[in-house]
């Protein structure tokens, strides 16, 4: 009887063990050509945490790092404790992505010189990791592919429509195993609605873009607030070159330029040409314009965009990035929609060029 008991209990405690799932992955491999003797896995989410101050829940990212070392022989393998997600996996400058999950065994093969062309799965989550490895080759063609904006229109939306319906035949040989996973599917849709949206941007700026040539006249700003009072118009400054910074007080690269484009309109002070500031502060931050301007006493003629990023003027020179620096010649036209730095040599050696 005693010895039934015996057998019954160590049955139990197996199908016990058998069915308590890991509260951990494991993730193994083998990587040719390595760039280091170890490999980062990171990654950076939010999750819904208890304020204690507040007693209320709120949004925080939550960071995550883990160095797992790699043998002479190029084989690795460690346990992570992860919040199920993207993660960046990488050794040196190569990197690539992996989904994890607690429960997952993974075992990844990698090639130093280069991931994302040699990365291979097996194991538990090897399903998940093989389709995310697809998705990103097949969306990362598409947009580093630069002859894309050399399209016309229609070839441009044939592509990424034919680009679509392929992304969408191969989220449907995910399903079967992430279908339940409602959270994960709607990102799938995301991902490629996003980029879709963010390619037809790229292409109706470059469109945009080839209109904005050396000689052409240039799109105008009228009756922006003008710092020293009242409003200017680019046609207010005709006679004269116009250097336009198109710049805000919440970025950093723009306001490293500042003493450099101070200096720049010292040296030209006087010269045939004016020095504008057009920033793309929200209404809201009006007196944080103002402010920053004093503090740290900006010259030039300091403009304020009459709907930040939303201003005609911006939209029309397709500007979705800030610095930007535009020069505009004595007549209204355009000399470089995209100008040197005031950091840059080269702009000096462009205002030598003019003659200014």
């Amino acid at each position: 009887m005693k010895k039934l008991i015996y057998i019954l209990s160590i049955a139990l405690a197996f199908v016990s063990c058998k069915e308590t799932p890991k509260d951990y992955a494991t993730l193994s491999g083998t990587i040719t050509n390595k760039n280091s003797d170890s490999l980062v896995v990171m990654s950076r989410s939010m999750k819904e945490v208890l304020n204690p101050e507040t007693n209320k829940m709120e949004m925080k990212p939550v960071f995550f790092s883990k160095k797992i070392t790699v043998n002479e022989d190029g084989t690795f393998s460690d346990t992570l404790k992860v919040e199920k997600g993207n993660f960046m996996i990488m050794d040196g400058k190569e990197r690539s992505r992996l989904y994890l999950e607690n429960g997952y065994d993974l075992q990844v093969t990698l090639n130093g010189e280069s991931f994302n062309e040699n990365m291979s799965f097996t194991g538990i989550g090897s399903e998940v990791n093989t389709y995310i490895n697809k998705k990103n080759e097949l969306l990362s063609k598409l947009f580093y592919d630069e002859s894309l904006y050399d399209l016309s229109e229609e070839a441009f939306n044939e592509r990424i429509a034919t680009t679509t319906k392929d992304y969408e035949a191969l989220v449907e040989t995910i399903k079967p195993i992430k279908e339940a996973d409602t959270a994960f599917m709607s990102r799938q849709q995301k991902d490629i609605e996003g980029v879709s949206k963010q390619l037809t941007n790229r292409f109706q700026n470059n469109l945009k873009l080839t209109a904005l040539t050396k000689g052409k006249a240039s799109p105008k700003f009228t009756d922006y607030e003008n710092n020293a009072g009242g409003t200017t118009s680019l046609d207010d400054l005709k006679g004269k070159y116009v250097y336009v910074d198109v710049w805000a007080t919440w970025c950093g690269p723009c306001k490293r330029e500042i003493p450099f484009l101070k200096k720049v309109e010292k040296a030209y002070h006087n010269k045939n040409i004016e020095f504008v500031s057009i920033s793309i502060d929200k209404a809201s931050d009006h007196e944080k314009w103002k402010k920053m301007i004093a503090d740290k006493e900006l010259g030039g003629v300091q403009l304020l965009a009459d709907a930040d990023w939303k201003s005609q003027f911006v939209q029309d020179y397709a500007i979705q990035g800030i610095p930007r620096f535009i020069l505009i010649d004595p007549n209204g036209n355009i000399v470089t929609p995209d100008a040197p730095r005031p950091s840059d040599e080269k702009l000096k050696d462009l205002f030598t060029e003019l003659n200014i």
